[in-house]
């Protein structure tokens, strides 16, 4: 667990937070600079602590100040601000790169809670930036991520990963990184006899021979890595161990295609360290939309957003009043890729039989294809269908 230094911490919540930060915590006074050498001159040579708790009630302008140098100066840091104001505080807070506002009432389980998750958050930050420059990949790695459940989400995943296999066969695996509830196989029909975490255990021996039988292959050339089987066996898994995953397949096929569980997990934000082309993935809602915004936001914040984001919509059509427009003026971003809404697709999931396999004549199949062509190499194209062309040269 990263060490949590507490500054400026009220005697009102002082030993409330003080328990809650364990015996290694730090204490550390009032700061008095926006400089953060100034607040870590008085560690008497410790090291940097993983996670940063400021009451900012007596002075939010210095604290948010503060704040913004520790992200760009300490980026290992994970900052919180115990504040009154969390409403006028929010949007500073976000754009000086704090990773969450506590309210002063926040009782002792409240304040366990998002000390370890900010612990964890800094972990995984120091795991992922001390980790030594990876070989260069020769695959690219297409991750669907969505804000909320019930978007598509693993449809657009299995249909874009048939659509690469077909084109070009044996080129593609796809990766249920969904660690508790993920139906990737489900949805291709398939019962693996091997998951997740025995792939992880061939990883880490090195042995990718041994990783490539733990795969299961569709009847579409695509091979499937499923998420684990039962739901507890996803609390070993670790993000190092996700991207150390994906680092080797990169190595083994041109195309990962991976899904994800709904939100930013940290399994999610370590495959989004080696994602090239990241998909996200929205419905036209205002919650689903709002939901996305704050993914854009978290991102910026961990330095991990790019211009490589391609934006999909998944039932684009404004009959509920949001329209594509508000998607792009919400999230500053333009949409890539819209969706009409698919007869097919809720039968297509039940029975198995992803739409660009069948080369079913669907707006979804028209759509993806469009994206896919993007991913392909020179020359090879997908029709309308799904179905493969091969371009010749001298003819369009």
């Amino acid at each position: 667990m990263s060490r949590i230094a507490l500054a400026a911490a009220g005697p009102d919540i002082e030993s409330t937070y003080a328990e809650a930060a364990g015996a290694g915590h730090l204490s550390l006074p009032v700061p008095y600079s926006e400089n953060p050498a100034d607040l870590l001159g008085r560690l008497n040579g410790a090291p940097v602590p993983g996670v940063l708790v400021m009451d900012s009630r007596s002075d939010p302008d210095l604290c948010l100040k503060l704040a913004a140098r520790f992200h760009t100066e300490h980026p290992d840091t994970v900052v919180l601000l115990v504040t009154d104001e969390p409403e006028a505080l929010g949007l500073p807070a976000m754009r000086a790169g704090v990773r969450d506002l506590l309210p002063v009432t926040a009782d002792a389980d409240q304040v366990r809670e998002a000390l370890g998750e900010a612990s964890q958050l800094a972990d995984t930050i120091a795991i992922r930036n001390a980790r030594p420059e990876p070989e260069a990949p020769t695959g690219r790695v297409i991750t669907v991520v969505s804000s909320k459940g019930g978007v598509g989400k693993t449809t657009v995943a299995t249909n874009v990963a048939v659509a690469l296999a077909q084109a070009v066969p044996y080129s593609t695996v796809i990766v249920d990184l969904d660690v508790q509830f993920g139906d990737v196989a489900t949805a291709l029909n398939l019962t693996p006899e091997h998951f997740l975490p025995e792939a992880l255990q061939s990883v880490a021996s090195g042995d990718t021979i041994a990783l490539k039988t733990r795969l299961t292959l569709h009847e579409t050339g695509l091979y499937v890595l499923p998420a684990p089987e039962h739901p507890a066996e996803a609390d070993g898994i670790t993000s190092a161990q996700i991207s150390h995953l994906l680092q080797v397949l990169t190595q083994e096929f041109p195309y990962v295609v991976v899904d994800t569980a709904p939100g930013l997990s940290d399994h999610t934000l370590g495959a989004l360290d080696f994602t090239t082309d990241p998909l996200l993935l929205t419905g036209l809602s205002v919650t689903g939309v709002s939901g996305m915004r704050k993914v854009v936001d978290t991102l910026s914040v961990l330095q991990m957003f790019t211009d490589r984001y391609h934006v999909l919509v998944n039932w684009a059509d404004a009959a509920d009043g949001v329209s594509l427009k508000d998607v792009e003026h919400t999230l500053g971003l333009p949409v890539g890729t819209s969706i009409a809404r698919s007869k097919g697709a809720p039968a297509s999931i039940n029975i198995g039989v992803p739409l660009m396999q069948s080369h079913a004549r669907d707006p979804l199949v028209k759509s993806l294809a469009s994206l896919v062509n993007r991913l392909l190499p020179e020359g090879v194209v997908l029709d309308g269908r799904g179905r493969l062309r091969v371009k010749r040269k001298g003819r369009a």
